[in-house]
């Protein structure tokens, strides 16, 4: 790890303040999530020697509540010679009757690797008899192998991987072992065309509610199905997307020791190589989620745990919404958590407006088009550097005749996460110049639009800066 990348990183306005990423260099998806011993453990694709992929490490964090972070030891590194020489890339983690197990892929090529670790997952030993799976199926023509997510199942174990079959599309392949070494074929859980033969990424499948949920990732998407699991066989019912805003990727779910499905993924940039080089580090965590079937739609909100990060609270009481208001000059800042609740009256449409500097040069417009039922994210205005990416997303958004519109904003210097009425989450970059780019508005289209109710809190460091 450099110095000179560390202090870069301290010193750039962009890099988030209370979501988790490394002291500097580069992380990507998450791994072997596990709830151990009450204690959160998070693993990560990491890389301390650029700013950017290479010969990639699993580091490792741990958290007694999901929002406070504190960094421990590189959990696991290449071995020269091994199957994994060239890079530990991403996996999972099960507890294997009382002794913590990770399950991670080797390259060059890719292989199915385990370890495991007897002193509360600080120290881990690789299987003597690495790989446990050596190679994919004879005769399966593969765009990929990799990424293993792993549950108890009949007695045993069940996998996941990601794969594609040329000619067919994207892949998730099934295995299931008795001992977690020795691995059987059962053949694709589920394939399709639905993104030409690109790999299906960092596959899981997991129970909830009354269905199960398949997830799997192509870039810059994590899809959800969900649909039905049993004896080895899924049917998918309905596909949407993990979160709706393009910058949220590899999401692996984990369940706590409350039964809670909990979801992180990793939040990537839309700055240049150039600009991620000069700040001196790229990559973080989400905030977590918890996942709930609602009435067969799959549900997502904030992990309540994140109000421990709340440090000073403002209000601002209930008022009509009109063209556009702009709020009082009292404490914005680029680190905090807005609640916002909308009664949409009649209007067409209704904005909240953050990040917004006084003459209006720079702002990022988070709108509600009720005609067609999307929450929209439209980052365009969002910054004045022209390297930025500015994309803009939709979500789709029900509400009932007169259900208000309910949104949880978390704003950490480049990062937002939205999260609206239970539904959908929303993830984005946005990179403003201007440090007085901190006002907060709102407008609509139409008449009877009226903020119910506003509370914002500023957000302490989430422990890792």
């Amino acid at each position: 790890m450099s110095s000179d990348h560390r202090q870069r990183a301290l010193q750039d306005p962009h890099r988030p303040l209370y979501h988790f990423l490394p002291p500097c260099m580069w992380m990507n998806d998450p791994n072997g999530l596990i709830h151990w011993r009450g204690q959160y453990h998070m693993f990560y694709q990491y890389n301390p020697d650029r700013v950017g992929f290479g010969a990639m490490r699993w580091g490792h964090a741990v958290s007694d509540d999901l929002a406070h972070w504190q960094h421990l030891p590189v959990a696991l590194s290449p071995t020269l010679g091994g199957p994994d020489k060239d890079g530990v890339y991403s996996g999972s983690a099960v507890d294997d009757h009382g002794r913590p197990t990770l399950i991670y892929t080797g390259i060059s090529p890719e292989c199915q690797c385990i370890a495991t670790s007897d002193d509360d997952l600080v120290t881990w030993q690789k299987y003597a008899g690495n790989p446990v799976i050596p190679a994919p199926p004879a005769g399966l023509a593969v765009t990929g192998f990799r990424d293993p997510y792993v549950w108890r199942e009949d007695n045993g174990w069940s996998m996941v991987l990601g794969s594609g079959i040329r000619g067919q599309g994207g892949a998730v392949l099934l295995y299931h072992s008795s001992d977690l070494t020795e691995w059987t074929y059962r053949g694709p859980l589920m394939a399709g065309d639905q993104e030409s033969e690109e790999t299906w990424e960092c596959p899981s499948l997991f129970p909830l509610g009354d269905r199960h949920v398949l997830l799997y990732s192509v870039f810059p998407f994590t899809y959800a199905w969900v649909g039905q699991y049993a004896q080895g066989s899924f049917t998918p019912e309905q596909r949407v997307y993990a979160d709706w805003g393009g910058e949220f990727y590899a999401a692996q779910p984990f369940q706590d020791a409350s039964g809670r499905r909990l979801l992180f993924g990793w939040v990537f940039d839309r700055r240049s190589d150039a600009a991620r080089e000069q700040a001196g580090w790229a990559g973080l965590m989400s905030l977590p989620r918890v996942l709930t079937m609602r009435d067969g739609q799959l549900g997502v909100s904030a992990a309540p745990e994140l109000a421990s990060l709340h440090e000073e609270a403002y209000e601002v009481g209930a008022f009509d919404i009109g063209e556009f208001t702009l709020l009082p000059e009292v404490c914005w800042h680029d680190t905090q958590e807005l609640q916002a609740e909308i009664d949409l009256g009649a209007a067409q449409t209704v904005s909240l407006i953050i990040r917004r500097s006084p003459d209006g040069e720079e702002y990022t417009e988070l709108r509600y088009d009720r005609a067609s039922g999307q929450l929209q994210w439209l980052p365009e205005c969002s910054s004045l550097d022209p390297d930025v990416e500015r994309i803009p997303r939709e979500a789709p958004l029900t509400l009932e005749p007169d259900e208000p519109l309910r949104l949880q904003v978390f704003l950490d210097r480049s990062v937002v996460e939205v999260f609206a009425n239970g539904q959908v989450s929303l993830t984005g970059r946005i990179y403003p110049t201007r440090r007085d780019s901190q006002r907060v508005a709102f407008a609509s289209e139409g008449a009877g639009a009226r903020l119910n109710s506003l509370q914002a809190w500023r957000m302490q460091s989430a422990g890792v800066f």
